[in-house]
């Protein structure tokens, strides 16, 4: 009768393997959502009006001109608040940037009397997880009951206007773009991709579950990293999921980096358990 169970050197082996296989599989999983997430940069260059206590006029914008750098797509905006409360104001939209250059934000006040003491800068895609605050301009402006001065503009509002004008054009066209009926090809692809995924998912977590429930010792052992490590991956999408549903929006591209990750540990895995029980 041919045994199963490992040497104490084989035994160190799996040991350092398991040791190994983590920090692989989970950083992996990581990735996609990690990269989205990557540094923004934003600065305030100037302010218009300029000064720190102003008091704005009826129907009149404060703007903020700023600079900003990126390795992804954000869109920018400018939030002001109050005692640490958003502000009652109407503010700029945003469109998508990407790379480095400048644009601006603004804001008007609803009414006179309301007052704001620092704007923060936000950036991402607009969800809670994947928008964060990259810079905050403080001072203390008040609404006014006045009509503001007719004091000329600076040119950087109107080249900044023209700017953002483009951007939402480029975004328009994207979304046009992304709006079309998809080909055959493209049909046959995402089905392709989705029945990958689902595979990989299935694969990479039923197969370390069963070596769990046949082997015994070391190899079970082994055989538990990419268990919970898949079980990790499918939990963490879950609950985030819930409390954010953007927070995951690539989540099959994980279910994939992790799945295909589980599947050749497993593979491997089981050709070693194969060799060292014919050979005893």
């Amino acid at each position: 009768m041919r045994s199963r169970h490992l040497k104490p050197a084989s035994v160190w082996g799996l040991a350092r393997l398991q040791l190994f296989i983590l920090p692989i599989v989970l950083p992996l999983s990581y990735l996609s959502i990690d990269c989205a997430r990557a540094g923004t940069v934003v600065h305030v260059i100037e302010t218009w009006p300029s000064g720190e206590h102003l008091t704005l006029g009826k129907n009149q914008n404060f703007y903020l001109r700023l600079a900003y750098e990126t390795d992804k797509p954000v869109r920018i905006w400018a939030r002001p608040y109050f005692n640490g409360k958003p502000a009652n104001v109407g503010s700029n939209p945003s469109p998508t940037y990407s790379g480095q250059g400048e644009t601006y934000g603004w804001f008007f006040f609803m009414r006179p009397g309301d007052v704001v003491d620092e704007i923060r800068i936000t950036a991402g895609d607009g969800s809670i997880s994947n928008t964060s605050v990259v810079a905050v301009w403080r001072g203390d402006i008040v609404g006014g009951s006045e009509v503001g001065g007719r004091q000329a503009q600076p040119a950087w509002i109107e080249e900044m206007s023209v700017r953002v004008k483009a951007a939402e054009e480029a975004d328009e066209a994207y979304r046009v773009r992304t709006q079309k009926p998809l080909s055959r090809a493209d049909r046959v692809f995402l089905a392709g991709f989705g029945w990958a995924v689902l595979a990989c998912g299935l694969f990479g977590l039923l197969l370390p579950v069963w070596a769990v429930w046949r082997w015994q010792g070391a190899w079970r052992m082994a055989a538990a990293v990419p268990a919970a490590a898949m079980g990790f991956v499918i939990m963490r999408i879950v609950v985030d999921g819930l409390r954010d549903p953007t927070s995951h929006n690539l989540w099959p591209f994980e279910i994939l980096i992790a799945g295909s990750v589980s599947t050749v540990v497993m593979t491997a895995l089981y050709l070693a358990h194969r060799l060292f029980s014919e050979k005893h």
